[in-house]
């Protein structure tokens, strides 16, 4: 019978229910963020098609307008800013942004506060009310608008001014602003609908973005990894680790003690007594002027290994090396930077073989190579397997 806890659940139910837990929560996040931008591009839609403005609204405004110029909206606490020095502004355009950016009460430096008072929207132009006089920007004469991303700024340039001007606005404002100056820009140059359309085209791609309820999960889907902290995780790496860490011990070389001229070789598994090492015959010879036993002498030469050494005896350690008459093995001591001029004939040697620089390596497949220490060693042959020593 399987354990289970104080309610009754095992850990696959108990699995399950943290699952749909997580996904309806997902789900849920996921569905509030998609509402509340499809309520504000409902809402600028409506705001589009009702975007009318009367004569009517000027009055009591210390504002004369033209004929047949309405006005759309009036913004109080605005303040006028200039900038001395800027480059060239980007020409208007009539680009509607659904998600405004998060923006900080602040002037941004460069800019100069040079009056406040009533900020107006008409179908002409844009009028700032100040205590100081009155600032005009007339859209037939824009040549230039920039919104700051990242501050409540809104700079204009026009064909009879040098000096770059805007508003500062109230933060709570500045979206509505964007939009409605965007709406009667377009509406003076008679381009109302095209900003309509674009309003439309983004809701309805919108509508398809809408995420779909997940499904419930049962607890005859859980895995037995769910028991292991980390889930699947946790697994995948606990095998990527069990299967590489043996393959490298096994591809690397054998640590050894440089100038070490032993060095342990693998020897297959007997169930018998050992069979034991052969030795070759000790020869004695004696160099002329050699001292015979009993006699005193305060030097004398060396015995040199004469260079017609004869083939190592067939039970010398070689460590799955082939038999050769270097002592070239795959066991340990020096690397051979400058091989025998006969290794061929004992070794695969790989195409090209004289032309390396380096020591010798054997390659994953089986070639030994003269390119050892080198970048570009075993080129080809599937990368270096050991290395050779003597």
């Amino acid at each position: 019978m399987a354990k289970t806890d104080s309610t009754g659940s095992t850990w696959r139910y108990r699995w399950a229910h943290r699952q749909n837990e997580r996904r309806q929560r997902a789900f849920r996040d996921a569905d509030e963020a998609w509402c509340r931008r499809d309520e504000e591009l409902r809402r600028l839609r409506t705001l589009a098609g009702s975007f009318q403005g009367t004569a009517e609204a000027g009055a009591g405004l210390p504002l004369e307008l033209s004929p047949g110029e309405v006005v759309f909206w009036a913004l109080p606490a605005a303040q006028l800013v200039e900038v001395r020095h800027t480059g060239v502004l980007p020409a208007p355009e009539l680009t509607v942004d659904p998600d405004p950016p998060v923006l900080r009460p602040r002037r941004p430096e460069g800019l100069k506060v040079t009056d406040a008072g009533l900020a107006v929207l008409t179908n002409r132009r844009l009028v700032l009310l100040g205590g100081r006089g009155r600032r005009d920007w007339a859209y037939g004469r824009m040549t230039g608008l920039a919104h700051d991303p990242a501050a409540p700024v809104t700079l204009i340039q026009v064909l009879d001014r040098r000096r770059t001007s805007g508003l500062l606005l109230p933060t709570g404002a500045v979206a509505d602003f964007r939009f409605k100056l965007t709406m009667a820009f377009a509406d003076a140059i008679e381009q109302r609908a095209a900003v309509v359309a674009q309003l439309d085209e983004l809701i309805a791609e919108h509508a398809q973005m809408q995420p779909f309820r997940p499904g419930i999960v049962t607890p005859a889907q859980a895995r037995y990894s769910a028991r292991v902290p980390g889930g699947r995780r946790t697994v995948a790496v606990a095998t990527a680790l069990a299967l590489v860490v043996p393959a490298m011990l096994f591809e690397s070389d054998p640590p050894v003690r440089p100038g070490s001229d032993v060095a342990s070789a693998a020897t297959p598994a007997a169930t018998g007594t050992p069979t034991p090492r052969p030795v070759a015959p000790a020869v004695r010879i004696d160099a002329p002027g050699t001292p015979k036993p009993g006699q005193r002498t305060t030097a004398g030469p060396t015995p040199t290994r004469s260079r017609s050494t004869p083939p190592q005896p067939a039970g010398e350690r070689r460590c799955g090396a082939p038999a050769n008459p270097f002592g070239y093995d795959f066991c340990g001591g020096y690397r051979i930077r400058r091989p025998a001029g006969r290794i061929c004939d004992y070794f695969d040697c790989a195409p090209g073989f004289w032309a390396g620089r380096g020591y010798l390596v054997q390659c994953r497949d089986g070639m030994i190579s003269w390119t050892g220490g080198q970048p570009e060693a075993c080129a080809g042959h599937a990368g270096v397997r050991r290395t050779v020593w003597t």
